[in-house]
C-alpha cells in the first residue's frame, strides 16, 4: 500500500536505515487547507518506519517550526539524515522565516538519539549563503527573475576520499541572463558535521533548479539524481531532451562526488505530463535499486499527495539509469 494519511498530504520524502527497520521523513499538511498550493506554508515533517518500504507505521510528527521567531519559524522543509560514528543520527533541513516571507532559504541542523525527537543544535540554523564563496551563488533575492533566494534540500553524505562529509542543496548562480539556465548544486564540506564551509557549486545550468538532490555511487559512478518540472528546462535541455520536457526526476553523472557533472544522456529518468511522481529518492535494499517519491496529480488533475510504493531502478552497461514501473496500490 502508498504511505497516505487520511487527514493530512504527504511530499517530499527522505529516508534512513537504522540496521533493523526503514525511516520515511516527509512534510506534511492538513487537507482542511482545501487548497494543497497552500500546504508550503503550513507544513510540518513526519516520521513512519517500515520492513519493507510499502508497509508504514505512521508514528506522527517528529519536527515542527519554531515557536517564536526565529530563522526558521515559517517552514521545516525537506532534508536528509545521517549517522555519526558515535551512533547519534543527524538531520538537516531546509528552514525559512516570516519575516522574510519564506523566501530566503537557509539550511538547519538537530539531532536525536531515536530518529523521531529531534533536538536543533543551537538555534538549528547551520549554513547560509554568506561569506567569501557566496558570490558563487545567487546570494540575494532576484526580485522579478526568480521567485526565491534558492538554498534548500540539503543531501549530506560521508566523504568517500577523505573523513570529513559532504552537503549537496539546490541552489542558483548569478549572472546567468536566462533564468532557466540558472540552476545549481550548490556544495558544502564539514570536518564533524557542526562546522560547515561553503563551497563553489559543483553543477549549474539546465534548469532553473534542480530540487531535492541526492549523491550516490553505483558501479564506480557517481550518480546526483534531481526532480524538475517542464517549465523549468532550459531552451537547450528543451531541444536536447528525447520527447520534450517533463516533470518528475533525472539524474547527473560523474567518475567523482565532486565532479565534473554533467546531464545524463538518453530520455529523461522518471517523469511526464502531468506529473506522476515527484521528488524522488532512490534507495539500495536487498532486492537491487528502488525508485520512491510522492504521487503528485490523479488522473482527475488533483493533488493526491501520498508516497508511491517503490519502483525498480536498472542500471545499464553504459551507467544510465531506468525505471521499470510496477503496478501501484490504490492511492
Amino acid at each position: 500500500m502508498v504511505l497516505a494519511l487520511e487527514q493530512q498530504w504527504i511530499w517530499d520524502s527522505w529516508y534512513a536505515h537504522d540496521g533493523d527497520k526503514w525511516h520515511v521523513f516527509f512534510l506534511k499538511a492538513d487537507k482542511s487547507l482545501i487548497n494543497p498550493e497552500l500546504r508550503h506554508f503550513n507544513v510540518t515533517q513526519g516520521h513512519a518506519v517500515s520492513d519493507d518500504l510499502v508497509d508504514w507505521d505512521h508514528l506522527g510528527t517528529c519536527l515542527a517550526p519554531a515557536g517564536g521567531p526565529a530563522w526558521d519559524d515559517f517552514t521545516t522543509w525537506t532534508g536528509s539524515v545521517v549517522r555519526d560514528d558515535a551512533g547519534l543520527w543527524h538531520l538537516f533541513y531546509t528552514g525559512t522565516s516570516k519575516a522574510n516571507e519564506g523566501l530566503y532559504q537557509r539550511i538547519g541542523h538537530a539531532t536525536s538519539e531515536d530518529l523521531h525527537n529531534w533536538k536543533r543544535v543551537g538555534n538549528g540554523l547551520c549554513l547560509d549563503l554568506t561569506g567569501p564563496t557566496a558570490s558563487a551563488y545567487e546570494a540575494d533575492l532576484a526580485k522579478g527573475f526568480w521567485h526565491d533566494r534558492a538554498m534548500r534540500d540539503p543531501w549530506v553524505m560521508r566523504d568517500p576520499d577523505g573523513a570529513g562529509w559532504l552537503m549537496y542543496f539546490t541552489a542558483r548562480a548569478p549572472g546567468i541572463e536566462e533564468p532557466n539556465a540558472g540552476g545549481a548544486i550548490g556544495f558544502a564540506t564539514s570536518d564533524d558535521l557542526m562546522t560547515w564551509t561553503l563551497q563553489p557549486p559543483v553543477f549549474i545550468g539546465g534548469y532553473g533548479q534542480l530540487e531535492v538532490p541526492q549523491v550516490f555511487q553505483v558501479d564506480g559512478r557517481w550518480y546526483c539524481l534531481f526532480c524538475t518540472a517542464a517549465e523549468h528546462f532550459s531552451k537547450a535541455q528543451a531541444a536536447a531532451i528525447p520527447g520534450g520536457p517533463v516533470t518528475g526526476s533525472h539524474y547527473l553523472m560523474a567518475d567523482s562526488p565532486r565532479g565534473p557533472w554533467t546531464i545524463a544522456p538518453g530520455p529523461f529518468l522518471d517523469g511526464a505530463l502531468p506529473c506522476r511522481r515527484y521528488a524522488a529518492r532512490i534507495v539500495e535494499t536487498d532486492a537491487g535499486l528502488r525508485i520512491m517519491g510522492f504521487a503528485d496529480k490523479g488522473a482527475d488533475g488533483q493533488f493526491l499527495g501520498v508516497v508511491m510504493d517503490p519502483d525498480p531502478v536498472d542500471v545499464l552497461a553504459d551507467g544510465r539509469l531506468i525505471v521499470r514501473p510496477q503496478p501501484q496500490a490504490a492511492e
